[in-house]
């Protein structure tokens, strides 16, 4: 099946991000990648009828799946086969048919989105599909397409979600994220930028830690995103669930550009260090040098 060249990407490298493409592909069930054949016999065998033909509510397309759960639509979507989605969407517009997950709970926006396929995208919004739907992970549509950057899926979905723009964008996924905390952990600057702009709260802790996405692109490493996001007025101040703001995060790593840009911005009272009781865990998460005295050299001489 070939691979088509994929449009609206940013601060990724095209090599890999096909190859997170595929790997997505196969993580919806589709063992269909591994037998097109297969699939085109379906496809021959499960013709959508004609809209002048149609005078039913049922249809038996409708009711067609595979071992994995995805139905002729999600099958469509996965082998490009834009005539056959088009046709379906335009029939079942409003239907349920079009919000059907399959075993790892994707529907066919999910799977638009993964296979970057923006007019599909918006397609099925039009007609109905909802952006709310999650999948196994908790991931919806948008979850998707900030996770891999995928701007051209965004614009769309974004721009056809106005009137509950608030919800698709503050809900977590299962490991807590949010669209800003996805798009900050894979470095998606426009995304992140993107965000903001459009309401996002750039201070949202994670649940888990109580991280905020400056925290995230302080432990990434992230020089670039971590000016954009002080730029966009991030509070330097918050503190995590373990009392540890942005800038203890720089504590034992190299990068000054992130250290300099904090340390100013940083209130003098929590520039050191917090007195902890805490446990292993808190130190596994500044990661800090073996060197314990790292940290109070790098105090004196910031």
């Amino acid at each position: 099946m070939a691979v088509h060249a994929m449009h609206g990407q940013m601060d990724y490298n095209l090599d890999s991000k096909q190859g997170k493409m595929l790997e997505d592909r196969l993580d919806s069930g589709v063992d269909s990648l591994k037998d097109e054949t297969l699939m085109i016999e379906d496809f021959k065998d499960l013709t959508v009828r004609c809209k002048e033909e149609t005078t039913e509510e049922w249809e038996p397309w409708r009711d067609a799946v595979t071992e994995d759960g995805d139905t002729l639509l999600h099958l469509a979507i996965i082998h490009e086969a834009i005539e056959h989605v088009l046709q379906m969407i335009q029939l079942s517009r409003n239907h349920s048919f079009l919000n059907k997950q399959n075993h790892q709970r994707q529907t066919a926006l999910h799977l638009a989105v993964i296979t970057e396929q923006p007019k599909l995208v918006d397609c099925l919004l039009k007609a109905g599909a909802d952006p709310l739907l999650a999948d196994n992970s908790g991931n919806t549509a948008l979850h998707i397409a900030c996770k891999r950057g995928s701007m051209a899926c965004f614009g769309v979905i974004t721009q056809n979600c106005q009137r509950h723009l608030t919800s698709v964008l503050s809900v977590p996924n299962y490991s807590g994220h949010n669209c800003l905390h996805l798009a900050s952990i894979n470095g998606y600057v426009s995304l992140v930028e993107s965000l903001v702009q459009l309401g996002a709260n750039i201070n949202e802790q994670e649940p888990c830690s109580g991280r905020t996405a400056l925290h995230l692109a302080v432990d990434l490493q992230n020089p670039t995103l971590v000016r954009c996001l002080l730029d966009l007025g991030a509070e330097v101040n918050c503190q995590n669930y373990g009392g540890f703001t942005p800038y203890h995060l720089t504590y034992g790593r190299q990068n000054d550009e992130i250290r300099c840009q904090l340390y100013e911005r940083t209130a003098l009272e929590l520039r050191a260090l917090p007195e902890s009781e805490s446990d292993d865990s808190d130190m596994e998460d500044l990661e800090l040098l073996e060197d314990e005295n790292y940290g109070n050299n790098f105090y004196a001489n910031p």
